[in-house]
């Protein structure tokens, strides 16, 4: 093994010359790449994909760039004969040759740790196991108004290696950040966040941690590395949030939510978000009352108003001012696949949630509609305690319509709360559904479940579902898509 500079607890610097290894090459493995290779490091790939299921054209310019690339699996010799090993986020920790490199005391890090030494520009991050990218796209709207430049990046977009490798010009980062992410953010306390926002918490990729612990543990790494003078945003409505806010003492802590009592930060009421103080803590600038009104935008509805009253918070604390706020959340356009009415047909609604890949997200879907609910779920399973659903499905749910590997799983979980049917296609699904609805229901796919079962992506599913209820409104039949997964 190479000598080097690093050691296990910190990073300092790289060392022209050392020798590190890229686990993934996706788009945040390739832009690590061109990070080390401007550093002057000796890189490498390793790839668990076969060859020829990656892009040629990333190849051809690896092997020009003198990048040995190792593909279709991860060899415990190449794993130890380095000085560093960058993980990308995808990337199970638990694989053997990463604990094996472990063992041998090669450091393991990922995005983060390489951002907390190099980054030189405030940075917002935000996580939370629901609507981390509503958020981020919505705080870079608002930055947008009230800055000359804001990159928009992390988990979504581009890599904060691709910007770290810049210039760094711009006058604010707003990086999603995942869990993942925040497992490899070093041995040190990782990168120092300005404002760190923890959106919500609920069951999510038990299928990756030994526990539900484990994954709350991971999310509240994001506050470790702030100081006094940062600033922690959290959801005062999430029990899970709550029991621990005094688990970190160093940053100054302020909350949203419904039920704020008396905790300084951004109170929803009546579709408005009014900023307060409490009687022990008070926001800087003189912002308490500040009142904005989310009526006229595409966050008047949950769960947007929670993430909407996110986002305003966390902006007034970097000092983005309030008509540049309000411009930002006039901007702002819903994402796709994230509670998107498709239609309406015979007074039936028919809502897009594909992005709903776990039962939180599920949760809040079926708590912000007040019609009754045909539900459309399933897909692969992640998981995640379908018990949290019981009484909201019980209440509000009429019908439920279940494909994919989890099908039967939900089925045993949910047959005493509704009436269920399952079926093989999504295509079928809707067909279904329609002939069901009655003027004033809602058909919502919400999946609770991943769905690379059957789809590609979450996106996919819900084209596919989009592209169904259409012909529903056309009176024709939807046609089974050859290109699905099997």
């Amino acid at each position: 093994m190479a000598t080097s500079a690093i050691n296990n607890n910190n990073l300092d610097f790289l060392d022209p010359g050392m020798s590190v290894l890229v686990v993934g090459l996706g788009k945040t493995g390739l832009a690590a790449v061109k990070f080390f290779l401007q550093k002057g490091a000796l890189v490498s790939v390793s790839d668990s994909s076969p060859r020829d299921t990656l892009d040629p054209k990333i190849l051809t310019w690896l092997e020009n760039n003198d990048v040995p690339c190792e593909t279709g699996g991860h060899s415990v010799n190449r794993f130890t004969a380095v000085d560093l090993i960058f993980v990308s986020p995808g990337i199970p920790l638990t694989i053997e040759p990463l604990i094996e490199a472990k063992r041998c005391s090669i450091p393991v890090l990922g995005e983060l740790a390489i951002a907390a030494h190099y980054l030189k520009t405030p940075v917002v991050g935000i996580t939370g196991t629901n609507g981390k990218t509503t958020v981020t796209t919505l705080l870079g709207d608002i930055f947008r108004a009230g800055f000359e430049k804001v990159f928009v990046g992390g988990n979504i977009g581009t890599p904060l290696l691709e910007y770290i490798s810049g210039p760094q010009d711009n006058d604010i980062v707003v990086a999603e950040i995942s869990s993942f992410q925040l497992d490899t953010g070093g041995a040190d306390n990782g990168l120092p966040f300005k404002v760190a926002v923890l959106l919500n918490i609920s069951p999510d990729h038990l299928e990756r941690y030994t526990s539900y612990a484990a994954y709350v543990d991971s999310k509240f790494k994001i506050f470790r590395a702030q100081s006094p003078d940062d600033f922690a945003v959290l959801n005062g409505d999430d029990p899970e949030i709550m029991n621990r806010r005094h688990l970190w003492p160093e940053s100054r802590k302020f909350f949203f939510g419904r039920e704020l009592a008396d905790l300084a930060g951004a109170q929803i009421k009546d579709g408005k978000i009014i900023l307060k103080n409490s009687s022990e803590s008070a926001l800087p600038d003189n912002m308490s009352g500040e009142e904005y009104d989310l009526s006229g935008t595409g966050l008047k509805n949950p769960p947007n108003l929670q993430n909407g009253a996110a986002a305003i918070l966390a902006a007034r604390l970097m000092g983005c001012r309030q008509k540049d706020i309000i411009q930002g959340l006039l901007s702002f356009k819903p994402l796709a696949h994230r509670m998107s009415l498709v239609a309406e047909i015979d007074g039936v609604r028919y809502i897009d949630d594909s992005k709903a890949t776990n039962v939180g997200a599920l949760y809040s879907a079926i708590n912000a509609i007040d019609q009754p609910i045909i539900l459309i779920a399933g897909g692969r399973d992640k998981g995640g305690d379908y018990s949290d659903l019981y009484e909201p499905v019980r209440r509000k749910v009429k019908q439920i319509l279940l494909i994919g590997e989890a099908k039967d799983k939900m089925k045993r979980a949910f047959m005493a709360y509704a009436d269920i049917e399952t079926l093989e296609t999504l295509q079928e699904a809707v067909v279904r559904a329609a002939e069901l609805a009655a003027p004033g229901d809602i058909v919502l796919l919400s999946p609770a479940c991943a769905s690379f079962d059957m789809f590609k992506s979450y996106a996919e599913r819900g084209d596919v579902f989009i592209r169904s209820v259409k012909a529903i409104k056309n009176r024709s039949t939807p046609k089974v898509e050859e290109h699905l997964s099997q």
